[in-house]
């Protein structure tokens, strides 16, 4: 299903909301759930038997980029890795005492920071002592973020030597003077060599991901961001929009504001974008991502079985994430749990001997059957009232009375196609997916202000 762009629609519905990586969000986290409460989920988790999704969470960036927003540690020194390996491996003993370690981990990913900025030799210690803990899945999805302008010699093929099959890249413009806007410079022949060696290595998938509304970016430049994308034909191209947060953010304070273009420049940007992928014969998935309509995210979406997590969309739904490391987000059937933030506070708190969780939140019954929907809607563009009805012994029509009632506008703009035994996404509604999940939303609805990056 191609998405319709309809400007006055998209200004009509264009507001502050969340991504639903998770649901509830994550400013529903609290700092009286403990890592009391952590061993005793992880405990359960157990009884469910499900299999199991690692994530690892290496901090660590060579330079910083201007517009990133993510938890990192700009360091020169590679000495800094050794105590956060460390700690990490402390983390997972300790884990490993708790959790089945029978359970097959079909997903493993390593994200940042910038995991290359570990040496080659630290990136078999660090998957040795993984694979000494943990029953990894030899064919499951094991993949990795790197920065390709730190790629050291060699690198790539331990990568895949230690088991890793996909790769995800940071691109987010080709353009010269927005890559010095935002201290990222990165050239067009670079990413074809590196694109070049992951094919020759045999990577089942490569990710490339793009920004925009970044500094002095028009419409005829990343016009050109995109066809050279295309023309480097990844399986996979995630697409998000610049949320200028500086007050949270702080390196943001060196991007000059008046450079970024103005809500009309960048909603040119995004139909461009959206029309120039679907006609290269990708297919849109959820709300910012695209892929090859042979790749598993296309089918997942076509089966209706995309599931999407704190890692993004996934195919492997059921499947319990674990985080380890500094800020990393774990995210069980009826729990979430976040590590603290800091590598000060992680360290003591592993030096104590107890898990290293800053806040996190326990679902209720009325969470879970909410998330489905969600899910559904984002992940899937649409829900089947039998399978909640199936799943959750409820009726759907009487339990979601007040949202079914509230999509009455959304329907009459043509977002959304409400019947007996459905609600369905439109092509109209695919760019605003996040307005109709906010619908079933009762965190969000009961909040008078929140902190959220606009739908568009």
């Amino acid at each position: 299903m191609r998405a319709i762009f309809d400007k006055r629609l998209i200004e009509k519905y264009d507001k502050a909301g969340p991504r639903y990586t998770s649901y509830p969000p994550a400013t529903e986290f609290t700092e009286e759930v403990t890592y009391e409460d952590y061993e005793v989920k992880l405990k359960e988790s157990n009884e469910r038997k499900t299999p199991l999704s690692l994530y690892f969470h290496i901090p660590f960036c060579e330079s910083a980029c201007w517009f990133c927003g993510c938890n990192v540690i700009i360091s020169h020194r590679k000495d800094v890795t050794k105590p956060y390996l460390d700690f990490m491996y402390k983390e997972m003993d300790m884990l490993s005492e708790i959790i089945d370690t029978s359970r097959k981990v079909i997903q493993l990913h390593w994200g940042g920071g910038t995991p290359n900025f570990l040496s080659n030799e630290e990136i078999r210690e660090l998957m040795g002592e993984i694979k000494k803990r943990f029953n990894i899945d030899p064919e499951g999805e094991i993949s990795i973020e790197i920065d390709p302008r730190y790629l050291s010699e060699g690198q790539l093929e331990t990568i895949r030597e230690v088991g890793f099959n996909r790769i995800s890249m940071g691109v987010q413009d080709f353009d010269e003077e927005v890559q010095k806007a935002i201290n990222r410079i990165q050239t067009e022949e670079l990413m074809e060599e590196v694109m070049a060696k992951l094919r020759d290595l045999g990577f089942s998938s490569i990710n490339i991901d793009l920004v925009y509304g970044l500094p002095y970016q028009t419409y005829e430049k990343f016009a050109k961001t995109i066809d050279k994308t295309i023309e480097l034909s990844p399986d996979r191209v995630a697409v998000f929009n610049f949320a200028y947060v500086p007050w949270l953010k702080p390196l943001q304070r060196k991007l000059d504001p008046s450079t970024l273009p103005p809500p009309e420049e960048k909603l040119k940007i995004l139909e461009m974008t959206v029309e120039k992928f679907q006609d290269a014969g990708y297919v849109f998935i959820g709300m910012d991502h695209f892929a090859k309509p042979e790749d598993e995210l296309s089918i997942a979406q076509q089966k209706g079985e995309l599931w999407r997590n704190f890692q993004g969309y996934t195919t492997k739904k059921g499947v319990e994430l674990i985080g380890i490391g500094a800020t990393s987000i774990g995210m069980l059937y009826d729990a979430y749990f976040q590590n603290y933030k800091t590598t000060r506070a992680y360290y003591n708190a592993l030096r104590e001997d107890r898990l290293p969780i800053m806040r996190g939140y326990i679902l209720n019954e009325d969470d879970i059957i909410r998330r489905e929907v969600i899910m559904d809607l984002m992940c899937n563009l649409g829900v089947r009232f039998k399978k909640i009805e199936d799943m959750f012994g409820i009726k759907f029509k009487d339990y979601f009375e007040r949202e079914i009632n509230e999509l009455g506008e959304m329907e009459r703009d043509g977002l959304i196609k409400i019947s007996d035994d459905s609600i369905d996404v439109l092509p109209l509604g695919r760019l605003l997916i996040r307005n109709v999940a906010m619908i079933f939303d009762v965190h969000t609805r009961n909040k008078k202000e929140a902190r959220f990056s606009r739908t568009i």
